[in-house]
């Protein structure tokens, strides 16, 4: 059975050339978007059209790669340790990151003194619904909320709107099943593992157009943003928070996350990133961690050699609870927003930050801008008025696509860390 689980990295045709087709759409979007917005914008059906057809992918290939990955091991017992692993993992560079970015947030403080009364006030009445979306949390309502979203009563509704960790937990439970019933299940196994491979085919066909999904994308969004007179008027208003919130993610994406993958794979963490920079952008482009899996599956495997089984069952449960990006930037954004206005958190109200940042990055979603819902429950958490979320919503689609990449990035390091806790016969 595992026979049909190969190891050795495919090469796709024109790979190497696909990651510089993609940042070169990047720029040239974000170029036509500050010239032409208007026109930038008419491209907006043809990045949702990429977005769907990615969206599309993710059920269906989530619950085939790890069901594969899973058959994969022969025996469900041999899941004690990666999956160990790969806990111990997520945990800990979901709490370094939030690390960083109080210890930062903190130095700089870029909330003090940068946001007048008068700005305030217009804040207030522009934040919207978001502070409806969530009412009073403490860590016990969301360790409760943790649990149970990791079932549903309906497996089919489930799918249908791409609640991934249940869908998850169904597939490790049957395909664990299934390892235990020998040859009378060994159609069912194979099928499985054949729908992997047919649907990482079909992702590399999808790669073939995705630098014009990339510049649509990147284009309609740059766009509207500079047609509404956005883009950088609010980067030299709240210029310090948006350096204080990349700096961070900088910092746990080139020192962090590098540093573990090195000490753990003895792998050039560079290299590596070079490696991963197809989903790298694809994050970056469509700010959405689901939406990427699939890319992010395939770069692992096919350049980044990273092993199959490791990919199948490390990449998908990570790009639904792995949020090292959100959990940093949500710990900043807090602190930022009691600096701007004027409030003193004590050593007390900075660690129930850290901890509700890490809770409530584990359960957000791998959607576009999912992080600000999760972050009322953090701003709730030290007595902080929600309504002024409003501070950094102008940036937050923007720094929305940084932190996605460093999620991702995140999501593949840990494929290559967990890669070393599979058995070797598997």
């Amino acid at each position: 059975m595992t026979d049909n689980l190969s190891d050795t990295p495919r090469k796709s045709s024109g790979a190497g050339h696909l990651t510089f087709y993609i940042l070169g759409a990047v720029i040239a979007a974000v170029v036509v978007a500050l010239l032409f917005p208007e026109v930038a914008m008419s491209f907006e059906i043809g990045g949702e059209i990429f977005l769907r057809v990615l969206f599309m992918m993710v059920v269906p290939l989530v619950m085939a790669s790890v069901m594969s990955g899973i058959i994969g091991l022969g025996d469900i017992r041999k899941l004690g340790r990666p999956g160990g692993a790969a806990i111990l993992y997520y945990v800990t560079t979901t709490v370094l990151a939030v690390l960083v970015g109080l210890v930062l947030v903190s130095l700089i403080r870029p909330g003090v003194g940068t946001v007048d009364q008068q700005t305030l006030d217009a804040i207030t009445a522009e934040q919207g619904a978001v502070s409806a979306e969530q009412g009073e949390a403490d860590v016990g309502t969301i360790m409760r909320n943790l649990v149970l979203m990791m079932f549903t009563d309906n497996l089919i509704s489930a799918a249908g709107e791409a609640q991934l960790l249940p869908l998850i937990v169904f597939s490790i439970i049957f395909a664990g099943m299934l390892t235990t019933m020998g040859a009378r299940v060994k159609a069912i196994t194979e099928m499985i593992v054949q729908i992997n491979d047919a649907l990482l085919s079909f992702i590399l066909l999808l790669m073939k157009v995705a630098p014009l999904g990339v510049f649509c994308l990147v284009a309609a969004r740059f766009g509207e943003a500079q047609a509404e007179g956005e883009f950088l008027q609010v980067l030299s208003q709240t210029g310090w928070y948006f350096s204080t919130v990349i700096l961070g993610l900088a910092t746990h994406a080139f020192f962090t996350l590098p540093l573990i993958l090195w000490v753990f794979t003895r792998r050039n963490p560079f290299q590596f990133m070079f490696q991963m920079s197809q989903a790298l952008l694809t994050a970056f482009s469509t700010a959405s961690s689901t939406a990427t899996l699939p890319v992010t599956m395939e770069c692992a495997v096919a350049k980044g050699g990273v092993s199959k089984q490791s990919t199948d069952f490390v990449v998908p449960l990570g790009a639904t609870i792995n949020m090292d990006g959100t959990a940093l930037y949500e710990a900043t954004a807090a602190i930022f927003i009691a600096q701007a206005l004027g409030f003193e958190l004590g050593l007390l109200e900075l660690l129930t930050v850290a901890v509700t940042a890490t809770l409530a990055a584990i359960g957000a979603a791998g959607i576009p801008e999912a992080g600000l819902v999760t972050m009322v429950i953090v701003l709730n958490a030290v007595g902080l008025p929600v309504e002024y979320i409003g501070l950094i919503l102008s940036v937050d689609w923007l720094l929305d696509r940084f932190r996605t990449a460093v999620n991702v990035f995140g999501d593949s390091v840990g494929s290559a860390v967990v890669e070393k806790s599979f058995p070797e016969s598997a």
